[in-house]
């Protein structure tokens, strides 16, 4: 309200401080008798005059007439300030009093003849982050028709800057910093250290600060140096993304190297390409070559299948859709790859096409298999010998793969152990598979699933899945993504084929299973001896839809918990619902045997299916 001793600039900047800022001021409210500071350095809180003045004392005394209190009277000392008598503590409470009666008939501004506050120009603090090597951010505030600061506007993004969610700066550019970032004002506080900054003028820095943003609403964390200061009324925000990337990347490339993935992107503005190591091994080039352009795709590859590269391009480049193709790559070196490409679009904010990222993946292997699998499938579907020729061969293709026991996992205070049953009548052969396997991230893997049908179809699509959720599961991603990237693999890989799964990720630092599950019965939790299933989650069941989120779930586990993941060929009955079933299914997992092996061999031999189904369980036992 009214200030002697500080420069115009300064006392503006106090016009206004956030609710939930602590300044000197703010605390003199709460001690009756005032706040007096010896040195401002000891306390470390923002005030007015701190940058003049860093070791000075303050007083902050309530200035308050009548039992109510008008306002703080703030005294700023340019050095230190020994304890006072007691004859100068009152003068300086008369003092505040007679501010209080003078803020008592005090009318602020208001209305339509309050002078608008003008923003300084930012283009000289535009320049400076245009000169930076760090990503920047210059921020302006976004204020009510009050005055009161509401949100900051990204007024300038600069070269260096990359979007978390791959979007343009021209989409950042210009939006509101809660609009763009929502995730700011969660738990790293990231929009109240710039609130802060922005009223006190303190520039604020943090090293590994956690950042979070939605992507496509998935969070996503990154661990960055932050640095926050104040330039005139803008803003300047800087962050560090920390080096993980590397570690990240690493991950990434033994995942492609794993799925024999290549990824490239190619500016249709510039010409520009960019192949990554992979994807000139699949293609038999020197890394050193040329990458090849889309539209060149023709020539590389056999023509027979020109009709179906076309449709692709057509779809990308004209329809600017997300588009795949199966086709067979003719490398220089005279050998023929059969690959699938999968591409997408990206548009600028005028809808224009800028780029075009995708991947290559070879699926010479899966073709081979498949063209195996329908040639012996064609041999033996002329009599009932053959027909019972080919279903043996799915059991053997099956049992070959997953084995009724496994070895169990080598894990301090944690046992693993499987069983798998499978059907009794050859002909029914089905697509029930689980894993449990320990990721380089010291994670335990732990999945089971089942895929619609019998025979020979679900037997290799079983194998399809399992393999890609193993591959998947190395770039570190939790369930609900897993399960998401599993889906569009089911979708568009696997021809028409539903599944459902339950996925879940267990830390033995922690103790904590997160999972998540399509359209599967949730996993059950023995503790003591009490059964019982766990909350469930949402998620569709895999291959139904092209793209589908799936919920997460954490559980905290104790030492002797057991935690069972199963296939419905354990509890389905003809006669009953899924529930009486279940509820027969806890019963019997309640009654406590001496191992996990025991429990999951009881499981087994008192289960009441009579659908003839195969079975699957996972179960593990916190040490």
């Amino acid at each position: 309200a009214g200030s002697a001793g500080f420069s115009p600039a300064e006392a503006a900047r106090w016009y206004y401080v956030p609710p939930d800022v602590a300044t000197v001021a703010r605390c003199g409210l709460a001690e009756r008798e005032g706040l007096w500071i010896e040195s401002l350095a000891e306390r470390g809180l923002p005030s007015v005059g701190r940058h003049h003045h860093p070791d000075g004392g303050r007083a902050a005394v309530p200035a308050g007439t009548g039992g109510r209190v008008y306002g703080v009277l703030e005294i700023v000392w340019p050095v230190p300030l020994p304890p006072q008598r007691p004859q100068i503590v009152r003068q300086v409470e008369a003092l505040a009093e007679l501010c209080a009666h003078t803020l008592e008939t005090y009318t602020p501004p208001g209305g339509p003849a309050r002078p608008q506050r003008v923003l300084p120009d930012a283009a000289e603090l535009m320049d400076l982050a245009d000169g930076l090597y760090d990503p920047a951010l210059v921020l302006v505030p976004h204020l009510d028709e009050s005055g009161n600061l509401l949100d900051f506007r990204i007024q300038h993004v600069n070269s260096r800057f990359l979007d978390p969610a791959g979007r343009p700066r021209g989409m950042v550019g210009g939006a509101l910093l809660l609009e763009a970032y929502p995730m700011a004002a969660g738990e790293s506080e990231l929009f109240q250290r710039i609130e802060r900054v922005y009223a006190t003028g303190e520039p604020f820095r943090a090293r590994r600060m956690h950042l979070t943003a939605l992507v496509d609403q998935v969070p996503l964390s990154a661990v960055a140096d932050i640095s926050v200061s104040r330039h005139g009324a803008g803003i300047l925000f800087i962050w560090r993304i920390e080096d993980e990337t590397a570690r990240l990347a690493s991950l990434l490339q033994h995942a492609q190297r794993l799925g024999r993935i290549g990824g490239f992107e190619e500016n249709l503005l510039t010409g520009e390409i960019t192949w990554n190591d992979q994807l000139f091994d699949l293609y038999g080039r020197p890394e050193t070559s040329s990458p090849v352009p889309l539209e060149d795709l023709p020539a590389h590859a056999h023509p027979d299948d020109a009709v179906a590269i076309g449709r692709f391009l057509r779809t990308l480049l004209h329809h600017r859709r997300p588009a795949s193709a199966a086709f067979r790559l003719q490398r220089p070196d005279g050998v023929t790859r059969h690959i699938r490409v999968v591409a997408e679009p990206v548009l600028d904010t005028d809808g224009r096409l800028l780029t075009v990222r995708g991947a290559y993946q070879d699926i010479s292997s899966q073709h081979w298999t498949e063209v195996a699998l329908a040639a012996t499938r064609d041999q033996l579907a002329h009599t009932e010998q053959q027909a019972s020729e080919r279903d043996r061969l799915a059991l053997q293709l099956q049992r070959a793969i997953m084995p009724p026991t496994q070895a169990p996992l080598q894990m301090p205070d944690l046992d693993v152990a499987v069983r798998y049953r499978p059907a009794e009548a050859e002909q029914l052969v089905g697509g029930d598979w689980y894993d449990a396997v320990v990721l380089p991230s010291r994670l335990v893997l732990l999945c089971v699933g089942d895929v619609a049908g019998h025979g020979i179809e679900a037997a290799t699509s079983m194998v399809v899945l399992r393999n890609a959720l193993r591959g998947l599961a190395v770039t570190g991603a939790g369930p609900g993504q897993l399960l998401s990237w599993l889906n569009m693999v089911t979708h568009h890989l696997t021809g028409g084929v539903t599944a459902t799964a339950v996925c879940g990720l267990y830390d033995p630092a922690t103790r904590t299973l997160r999972w998540a599950r399509a359209g599967h019965l949730p996993p059950v939790l023995v503790r003591g001896s009490e059964a019982s299933p766990l909350p469930p989650v949402s998620g569709l069941l895999l291959g139904a839809l092209p793209e589908a989120r799936y919920e997460e779930g954490e559980v905290q586990l104790a030492a002797d918990d057991n935690l069972l993941m199963y296939t419905d060929g354990l509890i389905e009955r003809r006669d009953r619902s899924v529930e009486e079933s279940l509820t027969h299914l806890l019963t019997t997992a309640a009654t406590v045997p001496g191992t996990l092996d025991q429990r999951l061999d009881r499981l087994l031999t008192y289960s009441r299916s009579d659908t003839d189904d195969d079975t699957c369980i996972v179960g593990i036992r916190v040490g």
